[in-house]
């Protein structure tokens, strides 16, 4: 029997053609899952510069597949850049076919390498990190979408371990029985809010109490798997309270909090002015001042920071680069 689930939704060829449009290439059987090259590999391969990823935990753009296993959210989070916009989803009694974690894999790795096949005749292309990028070591499972929702993501990542690659997984912390069950090289978790009102108003969903399990279950991956705890800051809505925040990082106890500035790109536009974008200045002085309320017994420090990307890293002392 195929693997089903009841993830209902309306419109499904319109909100296809609309994600299409957006550069986002549909893998598999059934389209539920999408991988799409991001404006650092691009600049990776041309020898312009890698992101944040790589500054903080070693990572190549050019040789990082981005992808999602479910293009469906739970959440409609105010700061996405995603076109949520694209989607129509109600409750409703269509039931959606999953692919497999093998079909997927393929899939995204054959797609990833066709995207870039046009690099390889640029004059602006290096060589060498071309042909490293044609062997992809990284899969980042934050594309679009929930991973979580997808039944199988625990098979998943053991498929792309299976290819040598790394992988990193970004879930918004819905679903603390998946994250039970997983282990990725590097589990992010993203905290969008220092208390469950501030919560209900950035993410227009209700699940506070699963993600205040969640934040246990990234505590007892301690040792087991890399954990970090990303804050996206938004001037005028959740770049508050930052005691409630240490609070809650309290509970999670991860290797590493990224507190990042939300950026006026994409989508998000439509929701948010340019004003909500704060300052590099602004998200390093908030960084700072969770860090000071922290436990005086933690060894959380801020390490290092990207002022292209408006994100400070904090660390509780663990390695930085994956091998």
């Amino acid at each position: 029997m195929e693997p089903r689930a009841t993830l209902n939704y309306d419109e499904e060829n319109e909100t296809r053609k609309t994600l299409e449009k957006q550069g986002y290439h549909f893998v598999g059987t059934h389209k539920h899952s999408a991988v799409k090259t991001c404006l650092w590999l691009r600049k990776s391969i041309r020898g312009e510069g890698n992101c944040y990823k790589g500054k903080f935990y070693g990572i190549s753009a050019h040789r990082c597949v981005q992808m999602t296993p479910s293009i469906f959210c739970n959440q409609r989070c105010v700061h996405c850049w995603r076109p949520l916009e694209a989607f129509n989803i109600n409750i409703r009694t269509e039931e959606v076919v999953w692919d497999s974690p093998e079909e997927i894999v393929e899939g995204c790795i054959k797609e990833q390498k066709r995207l870039i096949s046009g690099f390889k005749g640029s004059p602006k292309t290096n060589k060498d990190v071309f042909a490293e990028a044609e062997v992809p070591k990284h899969a980042a499972i934050s594309l679009i979408g929930e991973p979580t929702l997808y039944p199988y993501l625990n098979e998943l990542i053991q498929e792309f371990h299976s290819h040598g690659m790394t992988t990193f997984v970004v879930t918004n912390g819905t679903n603390p029985e998946v994250l039970r069950e997983i282990s990725p090289s590097q589990l992010y978790l993203s905290l969008n809010a220092p208390d469950e009102a501030i919560y209900k108003k950035v993410a227009h969903a209700n699940y506070w109490s699963q993600i205040k399990e969640s934040l246990k279950e990234i505590r007892r991956k301690k040792g087991r798997t890399r954990t970090v705890i990303r804050i996206t800051c938004i001037e005028g809505r959740n770049r508050v309270k930052p005691d409630g925040y240490a609070e809650l990082l309290e509970i999670a106890k991860p290797d590493f909090v990224e507190v990042k500035a939300y950026m006026h790109i994409g989508y998000s536009r439509k929701r948010l002015s340019r004003e909500a974008m704060p300052a590099h200045s602004r998200v390093k002085e908030f960084a700072s001042e969770i860090v000071e309320l922290l436990a005086s017994a933690s060894n959380y420090k801020i390490v290092d920071e990207s002022e292209i990307s408006r994100v400070v890293l904090i660390s509780s002392g663990r390695k930085r680069f994956l091998q």
